[in-house]
């Protein structure tokens, strides 16, 4: 068990393919972790363990890969670049206190890249950048360190590392704050010298460190200007104070497939990076609901929440953990104040990819996992009895992109939904459900790329055979006007008959509802009760396509009833006769669901999204500045017109933006669209 102020966790995060799978390998085999580095084109690396991953090339779920310095653990966490997986990063990106933000030297900063930066940034997560395949063709280092600082930081991003090479080769880097060069001699990096044209710039950055320094005190600053060198140690100290504070962003250089500046890069996080007792503690609420701080400290009563969930052939679900306080040991009992349930911590194991190695006890800072634990969903805290305690659950995004399956079978249909509820607990952004007015059973994702990849796991891991459909609206029908109406249900034939008359009215409303405005014992008061039953089951089945209908208010005038031959079920059918002769006069309307839109986006494509919107029948609410810096736009949109918005959006703004939705409410559609829809309806039942 590792004490906190010597355990580093850090997210290895970047856009897709800049090489943060490659750096965990090299990371990893640099630290002895393995004998031999993998690499993905091979498929045989630490983070990509699951089939798909090695069969796309690309990573699709975040991995754990724990290193060893010196006497400090490094718990490297290797998240997916696709946005398709976004939550990973969202719910990690709260528990780490330190990141590698990795750039591809040869294509620049991507999409990916600003996106990682500003989340990042957003949750004061200290980071390194690692300009990784510095080794490729026609790679400007100072072009790129250009466009860092106009596209991230201007001010903040600095140099601690910068390359060097003989000719137009990168073979080395110097280490601006040490000012010592490495050299890659083909196989490994060794001590080389500072080349003569490259002293300068290296001197001028090493001199804007220390002027960063002089920023931390007075008594620096004063030492600064006077001319008064630093040592290394107070250097490093105050660039430490720097990183921690998000007033600097270290840039490192190396290539993570010769292993160049892997070294450097290990132990700077480890001076630079702080422990997870350094910074705030974690806020987090007591069993009453008030606020408390938790810190990251061995003496304090134990408390951990879950990051990640996965299903393990042998083991089940395999629940991933951040401890917060405390020490947790095999065969603790821990209260879950989600689900004010208690769970017996069986077994404890340390985590390296897919491997689950067993351990008696875990601590504060630190990971671990446990086994079979089938519903533990993902941000869900487990504390001590005696001091319960919750942490803030993550806010993952909601599905955007929907897909209609039909099950090949009843054996199929019958596995589907809990299967779906199993990948549920991997992943939140997974929902399934049956609409009940169309009968389809949608399943929900938040792009096509990524609703794929769930389809492809249905079909090869699960063997769920079905195929897919276009997605029904769920239309209602809806009156404008008042009409009257009479509903007779009267079959006599000897013996026990059913008699039941009823005259309704039937009227526009906010809200559906019933009343009686019966006097004088035409109709006994104990048929009323199935005169509304039979009117709100009238509801279910509209006269214009079928559809349910809403907001009406209907009223009991006055009826007829037989001694002998009345009952609930003729006064029940009378009612459904009345309303259904009465529809037609009611000048009945297609009702179509609108969905609220929140769309995060950059100011710049702003004009575009509101363009695209209004094209789309939006009503726009408000435009207003996020936490991020970036514009949220609220708007009221029908479902119709976004069934493909996930990926027109992306495509709109060059993927930078994207949007959580949720149900509004129903609003007429327009005459037009109306006609059109009838039509349709029409011709598909001939």
């Amino acid at each position: 068990m590792y004490n906190p102020a010597n355990i580093r966790d850090v997210a290895v995060v970047g856009h897709q393919g800049s090489g943060k799978t490659t750096l965990v390998e090299s990371l990893a085999y640099k630290a002895g972790i393995i004998k031999e580095k993998g690499s993905v084109e091979k498929k045989n690396t630490i983070s990509d363990y699951l089939e798909m991953e090695k069969e796309r090339q690309v990573s699709i779920s975040s991995a754990v890969v724990p290193i060893e310095h010196d006497g400090y653990k490094i718990n490297l966490i290797d998240l997916p670049g696709n946005d398709d997986f976004i939550f990973e990063t969202i719910g990690i990106t709260r528990l780490v206190k330190g990141a590698i933000l990795v750039i591809d030297a040869s294509k620049g900063v991507q999409t990916g890249t600003i996106k990682a930066f500003k989340l990042l940034k957003k949750r004061g997560v200290p980071m390194f950048l690692f300009l990784n395949k510095m080794d490729k063709e026609n790679v400007d280092f100072n072009a790129l360190y250009e466009e860092i600082k106009l596209k991230l930081d201007d001010k903040k991003c600095v140099p601690f590392s910068y390359p060097i090479g003989r000719k137009e080769n990168f073979d080395g880097f110097v280490n601006v704050v040490e000012l010592k060069a490495r050299k890659y001699n083909g196989v490994t990096c060794e001590d080389d010298v500072i080349y003569e044209n490259k002293r300068e710039v290296v001197y001028a950055l090493h001199n804007r460190l220390c002027e960063a320094v002089a920023t931390v005190n007075d008594e620096m600053l004063e030492r600064f200007f006077s001319g008064e060198p630093f040592t290394n140690e107070e250097i490093k100290a105050g660039l430490r104070e720097g990183v921690l504070k998000g007033e600097l962003y270290p840039i490192i250089v190396g290539s993570a497939l010769k292993d160049i500046g892997i070294n450097t890069l290990t132990s700077m996080l480890i001076s630079y990076l702080p422990a997870p007792n350094e910074l705030k503690p974690y806020k987090a609420c007591d069993k009453d609901g008030k606020d408390v701080q938790v810190k990251t400290e061995l003496e304090e009563p134990s408390s951990l929440m879950v990051f990640k969930n996965s299903y393990n052939t042998y083991q089940g679900l395999v629940s991933i953990f951040k401890v917060q306080s405390g020490v947790v040991h095999a065969g603790d009992t821990l209260l879950c104040t989600n689900n004010n349930k208690e769970y017996t911590l069986t077994n404890l194991f340390s985590v390296t990819g897919d491997k689950l190695t067993p351990i008696r006890e875990v601590g504060a800072g630190d990971i671990a996992a446990v086994t079979r634990m089938e519903d533990l969903n993902l941000s869900y805290t487990l504390s001590d009895k005696n001091r319960p305690v919750r942490f803030d659950p993550v806010r993952y995004p909601t599905p955007t992109y929907f897909n209609a399956l039909v099950p090949e079978t009843k054996k199929d249909s019958d596995k589907l939904f809990p299967v779906v509820q199993r990948m549920s607990l991997e992943d939140p952004t997974i929902l399934l459900r049956k609409e009940e007015t169309t009968g389809q059973i949608l399943l929900g994702g938040l792009s096509k790329t990524h609703l794929s990849y769930i389809l492809d796991r249905l079909k090869d891991e699960y063997q769920i055979h079905f195929t897919t459909e276009k997605i029904k609206i769920s239309y209602r029908e809806t009156i404008t006007k008042s009409a009257e109406s009479e509903g007779r249900f009267v079959k006599q034939s000897g013996g026990s008959g059913y008699y039941g008359v009823v005259q309704m009215r039937f009227e526009p409303a906010e809200k559906t509802s019933f009343a009686s405005t019966v006097f004088g014992g035409h109709i006994d008061k104990g048929y009323f009760p199935a005169v509304e039953k039979g009117f709100l089951e009238a509801l279910q089945q509209g006269g214009l396509i079928g559809a349910p209908v809403i907001n009406v208010k209907a009223t009991l005038l006055d009826g007829k009833q037989h001694s002998v031959d009345s009952n609930e079920m003729a006064f029940k059918n009378a009612a459904i006769q009345a309303f259904r002769n009465a529809y037609p006069n009611c000048s009945p309307v297609l009702l179509e669901p609108y969905d609220r839109i929140t769309i995060d986006c950059e100011s710049d494509y702003l004009g575009a999204v509101l363009s695209d919107l209004t094209k789309r029948r939006a009503r726009i609410l408000s435009t207003d500045e996020n936490k991020s810096g970036n514009l949220d736009v609220v708007a009221i949109v029908p479902e119709a017109e976004i069934m493909e918005y996930a990926n027109e959006l992306k495509a709109l703004s060059k993927g930078t933006a994207f949007f959580n939705l949720c149900f509004e409410d129903y609003e007429e559609v327009p005459l037009r669209l109306q006609e059109q829809i009838l039509k349709e309806y029409a011709s598909e039942k001939k």
